[in-house]
């Protein structure tokens, strides 16, 4: 097997030194551009590749900023990745990313071994953790970014909203709309805990109207949410008839209840309004559009990113960035 061009070979080709090289790739002012052009040529010729992770290993730097999903097919993480890794590019960072697909034992898992290879900084979706991964993101020695979520004991730092107190805008709306009647979807699976927290928020909202918040009905685990939220929409129209509006976890879990209903000829919103969470693409086009709250995830990750070089550069950053999600009206309430 022929063997990969050395730093020695593009030393020797180009006529310079290996320390020359060296400091060639990792732009040090003390070559000049023509050098610097002529060794990258030479490389290039050679199809050199610089090894950054041994550079870096040598000055305690890896370079690499870890990052944790819930999900990788759901819109918004992936908004917020690309916002992430977008900014973080630019500054001379990359991003490791770690699925977890909702599950609290694999995303303390993922921390461990993000740690092992040395990461300028975590940042994790949620503020649920086990207690191991507690313990080991407070101990990790690098900035420590929880997003998604506003957490009552943070580890370290926030870039995100209370899931809990976006209902206020759904229910707000509804009852202005002179709906009484309204149900929640969703929420009750223990892996979604911002779930959990949107449907606790909803029967806060609904108290405080004065109006009763036991219309509950759940849609199961985040997969397969459509199938999941027309089934659902079923089981809701049989227990609870009488319903004159219904706020759904998700947008994906309202697009399944506003099928379930057209198949069932219930007209929506004349008989029943029907609002989601997270502003997806397939609130604008399903018919009638879709209510619903956005979360601003583009938002998030370029704050993140911007929080994560803030505190690279110095520890006495801001802690926190709240995100302010917004209610998107549309056919399915009006």
């Amino acid at each position: 097997m022929k063997r990969s061009p050395t730093m020695k070979d593009v030393a020797r080709e180009a006529g310079v030194s290996v320390m020359t090289v060296s400091r060639a790739f990792k732009e040090d002012a003390s070559v000049g551009a023509a050098t610097r052009e002529k060794i990258r040529a030479t490389a290039d010729a050679l199809g050199y590749v610089f090894d950054v992770s041994a550079a870096n290993l040598r000055n305690q730097r890896s370079d690499f900023i870890a990052v944790t999903i819930p999900s990788l097919n759901n819109a918004n993480f992936a908004a917020t990745v690309v916002a992430l890794t977008n900014t973080l590019s630019q500054a001379g960072y990359q991003v490791l990313l770690g699925h977890t697909n909702y599950d609290v034992m694999r995303e303390e898992q993922l921390i461990s071994q993000f740690l092992r290879r040395r990461p300028e900084a975590i940042i994790v979706t949620g503020g649920h953790h086990t207690d191991r991964a507690r313990q080991m993101l407070k101990n990790a020695g690098v900035p420590v970014i929880e997003t998604w979520d506003c957490p009552k004991d943070p580890i370290g730092h926030v870039v995100g909203f209370s899931n809990a107190d976006t209902m206020n805008l759904l229910v707000d709306h509804l009852v202005a709309q002179g709906r009484k009647r309204i149900a929640f979807m969703g929420g009750d699976s223990e892996s979604d805990t911002r779930g959990q927290d949107r449907r606790r928020g909803f029967q806060d909202a609904m108290r405080r109207h004065g109006l009763k918040s036991d219309r509950l009905v759940g849609s199961g685990a985040p997969q397969k949410p459509m199938q999941k939220g027309a089934n659902a929409m079923a089981k809701l129209l049989d227990q609870f008839p009488e319903t004159d509006a219904v706020v759904c976890v998700s947008d994906l879990v309202g697009f399944g209840a506003l099928s379930e209903c057209q198949r069932r000829g219930i007209s929506v919103p004349q008989q029943i309004a029907i609002a989601g969470f997270g502003a997806y693409d397939i609130a604008e086009v399903c018919v009638p559009t879709l209510t619903t709250i956005d979360p601003m995830p583009t938002e998030i990750g370029e704050a993140s990113a911007e929080l994560v070089l803030e505190l690279l550069k110095s520890s006495n950053s801001v802690t926190s960035k709240l995100i302010s999600p917004k209610l998107k009206l549309a056919q399915s309430t009006l």
